[in-house]
C-alpha cells in the first residue's frame, strides 16, 4: 500500500463547485414541488387475503399507498370489511395532507372489502367523481387439457 495523496483544490475551484451544487439544488426544488394536486385516482385491490389501496395522480404516478397489513392487521383479519374501511380512512387522511379533494375510484378484485372501502372513502370527505370496476375477466377460458392417450 502506497501513501494516500490528498488533492487540494484552490479557492476558485471550490467556489465553482459550490455554485454548481447550488444551481442543481434549485432546479431539483423547482421540479420536486409542483403545483398542488387536487384530483387523483384511487386504486382499490381487494383480494381474499388483503386490501391494498394506491393513490396516484392523473398521469399514474404513485403518491401514497397503504394496505391492511401495513396498518397492523394480521392473518385472516386483513381481508375483512372492517380492515378495508380502516385502510380507506388512513388513505383519506394522508390524501388531505397532500391536498387531494376529488378522486376517481378503480376497484379490482373480488374480496369482501370492496364496498366498505368505497363507502368509507365517501364518508370521510373525499369527493368521488367516478367508480370503475377493472377486475380482469377471462373471455375465452383456459386452454383445455391435452387429449388422453390409452
Amino acid at each position: 500500500m502506497g501513501k494516500k495523496r490528498i488533492i487540494q483544490k484552490t479557492e476558485k475551484e471550490l467556489l465553482e463547485e459550490k455554485e454548481k451544487i447550488e444551481t442543481a439544488v434549485k432546479k431539483e426544488q423547482k421540479v420536486s414541488s409542483p403545483k398542488k394536486i387536487q384530483t387523483g385516482m384511487v386504486y382499490i385491490s381487494a383480494s381474499y387475503n388483503n386490501t391494498i389501496m394506491t393513490l396516484t395522480d392523473i398521469k399514474g404516478n404513485v403518491l401514497i399507498w397503504t394496505s391492511a397489513g401495513n396498518i397492523g392487521f394480521k392473518g385472516t383479519k386483513k381481508a375483512t370489511p372492517f380492515a378495508a374501511s380502516k385502510v380507506a380512512e388512513t388513505m383519506v387522511y394522508r390524501a388531505k395532507k397532500i391536498g387531494i379533494e376529488k378522486a376517481e375510484i378503480l376497484v379490482k378484485g373480488i374480496g369482501s372489502g370492496r364496498d366498505s372501502a368505497i363507502k368509507s372513502l365517501a364518508n370521510k370527505g373525499l369527493e368521488i367523481t367516478s367508480i370503475q370496476d377493472i377486475t380482469p375477466i377471462p373471455h375465452n377460458g383456459c386452454k383445455p387439457c391435452k387429449k388422453r392417450r390409452v
